[in-house]
């Protein structure tokens, strides 16, 4: 039981970047889990073709390996087998995926004491902070769930522990979150996992509309302008425009189809006109240099041995493009715009935008209808200059000397007894 185990020193405890995820060539096991000897963890293997049987793409499988390559180097550092961790080290293990730096960053602590890993300085332009020094509250909690799946298909294949080491959260008895939601009342938010943090809900990150204009201003190639160009004004994933072929284009009816991330359906979706013509010039660059066949991709490197541009490549391109202006803004940000720019039209539909965007939930898509925090700040503080230049009252102030209420209203509500009082 937990509260009778000899604690752990967390403080103490060296997680080493043993074992390592090995992409493959081979579109049956995409990723293999290898332990410190160099052989392939079997367990995972099995629970990552699972996951490939139940129609995830392989970016998903990376990031389940990712996580469970995590879980198993604290396991190996603790000493502890995979199908022996009780709920001890399912707890120690978020702490100390809370507050470790990531590998490689051991040694950048800020002062706020041992074991205590902060966030960077936000951007002063966009206010975004950058990278912390430990992982994100979001990887924690697709940690902890992608581990609470991994023991739950171990222990109904009977090849893992009887009892789940990540449990789900006090007050629920098992089953799947949110199963029996009522559609027409909202979701509450409810933890499935006991040992999930929280995460704060905030309004998406966009960039405003002058800074885009400089940023697009700063693109370097016809490529690079139409990419920025379909993501802006489709919305779609980096991702799925990427993955994006030459016969995917249909220039005349303006239209661009990409395979969805969650459902992998194909999915036609408008752009705007001058995509296509940033297409197209951009083609007529590269004609002649690259296949342009109905199935060959449709973006490539600009610099020869020529490939398919890979999605690390577009983020390597654009994070030049923010060092140059000083900025950290992100791909999913331009996607954040386009949501913006949508539900902020009135002839827009909110199901309209909620079809483009791709979401399974209405709720989803209405996020993009809180102002973001720079705006809501510039309002407040339009609100106080106005009070400071006589054009308002604060709430709960003394109404002007020439407002009084007419006797006669009085005397109906307190009769003539209210004129023997002050």
């Amino acid at each position: 039981m937990i509260g009778e185990e000899t604690p752990r020193d967390l403080a103490a405890l060296v997680v080493r970047r043993a074992g390592w995820l090995q992409p493959t060539e081979d579109p049956w096991e995409p990723y293999r889990l290898c332990d410190p000897a160099g052989v392939v963890v079997g367990p995972v293997a099995a629970y990552l073709r699972d996951l490939q049987a139940s129609g995830r793409p392989e970016a998903t499988m990376r990031a389940y390996a990712t996580a469970l390559l995590r879980w198993f180097r604290f396991l190996w550092a603790a000493g502890m087998p995979w199908d022996q961790a009780t709920r001890a080290e399912a707890r120690d293990f978020c702490c100390w995926i809370q507050l470790t730096a990531k590998p490689g960053r051991a040694g950048r602590r800020d002062g706020a004491g041992p074991g205590v890993v902060r966030a960077g300085v936000p951007n002063p332009v966009t206010g975004k902070a950058p990278p912390g020094r430990g992982y994100a509250p979001a990887t924690v909690t697709h940690s902890e769930s992608v581990l609470r799946g991994f023991y739950d298909f171990h222990r109904e294949a009977g090849t893992g522990p009887v009892v789940n080491p990540f449990p789900l959260a006090r007050g629920r008895h098992g089953g799947r979150a949110h199963a029996h939601h009522n559609p027409m009342e909202p979701y509450r938010g409810e933890r499935s996992g006991q040992y999930r943090p929280r995460l704060a809900r905030k309004a998406p990150h966009h960039i405003p509309e002058e800074k885009f204009n400089q940023l697009f201003a700063a693109l370097g190639s016809h490529r690079d302008r139409a990419l920025v160009a379909f993501w802006v004004s489709t919305g779609a994933r980096a991702s799925e425009l990427l993955a994006a072929t030459c016969r995917d284009t249909d220039p005349g009816q303006q239209l661009i189809a990409v395979i969805r991330k969650g459902t992998r359906h194909l999915q036609q979706l408008p752009a705007s006109p001058d995509a296509f013509v940033w297409l197209r010039l951009y083609q007529a660059q590269m004609h002649g240099l690259v296949p342009a066949g109905p199935d060959d991709p449709l973006w490539w490197t600009l610099r020869s041995p020529f490939r398919q541009l890979s999605y690390h490549a577009a983020y390597r391109m654009f994070h030049r493009v923010n060092a140059s202006l000083g900025v950290n803004w992100s791909l999913h940000d331009l996607r954040h715009l386009a949501a913006c720019r949508m539900t902020r039209d009135p002839g827009m539909p909110l199901a309209d935008v909620q079809w483009v965007l791709g979401h399974a939930q209405l709720t989803t898509t209405q996020l993009y209808l809180a102002a973001p925090a720079d705006e809501v700040i510039a309002s407040v503080l339009a609100y106080h200059a106005r009070i400071a230049a006589g054009q308002g009252r604060s709430p709960g102030t003394a109404p002007p000397p020439g407002l009084r209420y007419r006797p006669e209203s009085l005397e109906v509500l307190f009769g003539e007894s209210h004129r023997d009082h002050p």
